[in-house]
């Protein structure tokens, strides 16, 4: 890889793929408006001689020259993606335009960071790539299901159309280093309120499961698939198979954390899907890629950097 355009590089991905692909030698190009992104997440690269930053929203177009895009552009935690659900519609499909005319330009191969959230609330348990979806059209949580939903659209049509290199990854639940503390996802919020002794909060009667997957492992996967043969355009799964629910988890965060917090249960929001848990035979086949990180390990370390970012004693 030589000129790389990472957009949302300096959000939680974002910043982690910036950091390998620079460390593999490439030179990249970190694209971000910073409404989730911070600076702060890509502060170590700012002195290498192969990155640099840029301030720019992907719903509007992008004159560069790059050989690799990975489109990482959106808010993608309900609270950030419902704080302005046009935008983060905008953001999906104006920002998969934007990009893909980029590509097809430049006749770079691109990479769209797709989600788990396309399938909705799945009626099918584990989700393969061929499971179409239960997606509610007009809820909550439409504008980042759906805008996803059809960035995958677009992806696959400048391919038939167009000829076009694309491939595409759907992102299962991935935590780590540098998730932004406020952001409403079950892990930040569990490792937050038990490092502050608040309450846990738990949405519904606790038992709806997830796959939580390390970042690290996840960024291995998305570089193998951007370097996979041409032919090989997925969709394909990216997530860790072993499933956990919500008061397993909190349990586990609490036994880490050494708090004395209690389990606060409230009402199930809108649409929230029951289950998540991602079948990927295709990775392993067509990628040669697992996830090793156990969870237990990841969340010691995520821990760490919630300890130092709130400045809170072990």
């Amino acid at each position: 890889m030589d000129k790389v355009l990472v957009t949302g590089g300096a959000g939680f991905l974002g910043s982690h793929l910036c950091e390998r692909l620079v460390s593999e030698g490439a030179d990249v190009l970190c694209v971000d408006n910073f409404f989730t992104g911070s600076k702060r997440n890509v502060h170590a690269l700012i002195e290498e001689t192969r990155f640099e930053l840029l301030r720019h929203d992907v719903t509007f177009p992008l004159y560069v020259e790059v050989d690799r895009i990975f489109n990482l552009a959106c808010p993608a935690s309900p609270v950030h993606y419902q704080f302005d659900p046009v935008q983060t519609t905008k953001t999906s499909v104006h920002g998969a335009i934007n990009m893909l005319g980029l590509a097809k330009r430049t006749r770079a191969r691109i990479l769209q960071a797709s989600t788990s959230e396309v399938y909705g609330d799945p009626d099918v348990h584990p989700q393969p790539e061929t499971y179409l979806g239960r997606v509610n059209p007009i809820g909550i949580r439409s504008c980042y299901d759906e805008g996803k939903r059809c960035a995958e659209t677009l992806f696959f049509d400048y391919h038939r159309q167009h000829r076009m290199e694309i491939k595409v990854v759907r992102i299962f639940n991935t935590y780590g280093p540098r998730m932004h503390p406020n952001d409403g996802r079950v892990v930040s919020n569990f490792i937050v309120q038990a490092l502050r002794n608040e309450a846990l909060t738990i949405y519904g009667d606790g038992r709806q499961t997830r796959s939580f997957c390390y970042v690290d492992d996840l960024i291995d996967g998305m570089l193998r698939m951007m370097e996979s043969p041409a032919e090989f355009v997925g969709p394909v799964n990216l997530g860790n198979p072993v499933e956990f629910t919500m008061i397993e988890l909190a349990e586990t965060v609490l036994r880490l954390v050494g708090g004395k917090s209690k389990l606060v249960f409230l009402p199930l929001p809108q649409d929230d899907p029951r289950q998540r848990k991602p079948d990927i035979a295709l990775a392993k086949s067509e990628l040669r890629w697992t996830p090793k990180v156990a969870l237990e390990d990841g969340l010691k370390e995520t821990i760490a950097y919630f300890r130092k970012t709130l400045n809170v004693a072990a």
